[in-house]
């Protein structure tokens, strides 16, 4: 063999060989970094038993994504699977056997839904909670109570399987958790007039920053499947999804049905099983507020 060539193999060998123990030693420090102790000091909500609401959990429940990955009987579901290594079946958070939130007490419910953390102090790595840091101490017991009158189902505790290069990057920071995304130093938001205003429009876009960013302005979303596309810049900066809607009509047209004006589909990561069931005076007031914001450029999360 060619000295040139076989010592080319050796040098790739020994990148490959490199390239693995980095990963090795990559994913060993992601496993750390999702143990490490998070203290964050929360006051518990009042978590109500009026059927007003109730009904206000179940609209919330509904609508603010927690169908999508936790399913609509709170048994939790696969929603993420790559076929390449990378998998993530949410937990059931129902009253049924092999459940994960039976011991939860009123302030570990607030923990994990507002900041991230687990009731063991662990972040909750894929838990979105920066979607929903700024509910209003009544939507949140409310969500609460809604979720603990829940029909029992079986299921289990959350189920994750992911590549050492995403453990990688989240060691790294290139990904990272709600907990360190979330300013924990923020009072509860106050609640919001749902009037239609670019205020209330606001309150509910706080569902779309965990794909979007907190600026919603796009880009590649860290931690996602390779095959999963970049989200639409929502901003009206450059390249931004919102001059398919030529008025408000065409964009609740959207969120119903998953398609453009044009009849093109939009992306399938976007939740649709809960921005379907959202009812017009949200759905408008979202769109009020898109349209009210200063252009970013995409990407710039």
């Amino acid at each position: 063999m060619n000295k040139w060539i076989k010592r080319a193999l050796l040098g790739a060998i020994g990148l490959g060989v490199l390239g693995t123990a980095g990963l090795a030693g990559g994913a060993w420090l992601g496993d750390r970094k999702a143990a490490r102790q998070v203290t964050v000091t929360v006051a518990p909500v009042a978590i109500p038993t009026d059927a007003s609401s109730l009904q206000r959990g179940r609209y919330l429940f509904a609508t603010r994504g927690c169908t999508d990955c936790h399913g609509a009987n709170g048994g939790g579901k696969a929603f993420i699977d790559d076929g390449g290594g990378m998998f993530v079946k949410a937990p059931n958070i129902s009253p049924g056997p092999g459940n994960v939130v039976a011991a939860y007490r009123p302030e570990d419910w607030v923990r994990i839904i507002r900041h991230g953390i687990k009731p063991s102090g662990q972040p909750a790595f894929v838990m979105p909670s920066e979607d929903y840091s700024r509910l209003s101490d009544a939507d949140l017991g409310a969500l609460v109570a809604y979720v603990k009158q829940l029909p029992p189902v079986g299921g289990e505790g959350l189920v994750m399987r992911l590549p050492a290069l995403v453990k990688t990057l989240y060691a790294a920071g290139v990904i990272q958790d709600a907990a360190e995304k979330i300013d924990h130093a923020l009072p509860p938001a106050a609640p919001v007039v749902e009037d239609g205003s670019a205020r209330h429009g606001a309150y509910v876009a706080n569902m779309c920053i965990g794909c979007h960013g907190a600026r919603l302005s796009g880009g590649k979303i860290p931690g996602g499947p390779p095959d999963w596309p970049a989200a639409s810049n929502l901003t009206p900066g450059e390249g931004s999804a919102m001059a398919h809607y030529a008025d408000a009509q065409q964009f609740v047209a959207m969120l119903r049905t998953g398609k453009r004006p044009d009849g093109s589909a939009v992306s399938r990561v976007m939740p649709f099983e809960s921005l379907r069931e959202m009812n017009d005076g949200d759905a408008l007031a979202l769109y009020t507020h898109l349209k009210a914001l200063a252009p970013v450029p995409v990407g710039q999360r």
